[in-house]
């Protein structure tokens, strides 16, 4: 059994990080929503300057990183702004040791509001926010007004 390790990024991580980000980023390509998410949210690739802020926590295996999270605050509300943990390491617990170490993060900045968002469809991701009972409260829609 694989016991989930989590820790902040550090700046020794980021040729890692890179491939994860990635590999995070190709499998949104053609999903609902994916191309969308991925125009307004710029990859952190190569510079990473939120590792410095402490704000990226990794996943990692002896010494290989297998998923990270990144988290933002502000006007105390903490949201995930991107999960991802690579296919051969999930159904372990990664997302979830992840999103736990997120909201400890949350709570001792003295966040009010946990928020993070999953893309129409992807299961997976809103399992593990509701596995750590956080909720949906709001469902966008929207449609291309293309000729």
């Amino acid at each position: 059994m694989i016991d989930p390790l989590v820790r902040v990024a550090v700046h020794l991580d980021l040729g890692q990080l890179d491939q994860l980000e990635a590999e995070a980023r190709s499998s949104l390509v053609g999903q609902r929503g994916g191309d969308r998410w991925l125009e307004e949210h710029p990859p952190h690739s190569p510079t990473w300057t939120v590792v410095s802020s402490e704000s990226v926590a990794v996943g990692h295996i002896d010494g290989v990183l297998v998923g990270y999270l990144v988290l933002t605050r502000d006007d105390r509300i903490a949201t995930v702004e991107s999960v991802w943990v690579t296919p051969g390491a999930r159904e372990v617990g990664f997302g979830d040791a992840l999103l736990e170490w997120a909201l400890s993060v949350a709570r001792a900045d003295g966040c009010e509001t946990f928020e993070g968002q999953s893309l129409p469809g992807d299961r997976n991701t809103k399992n593990l926010y509701e596995r750590a009972g956080i909720k949906a409260r709001l469902i966008t829609t929207s449609t291309l007004l293309a000729d």
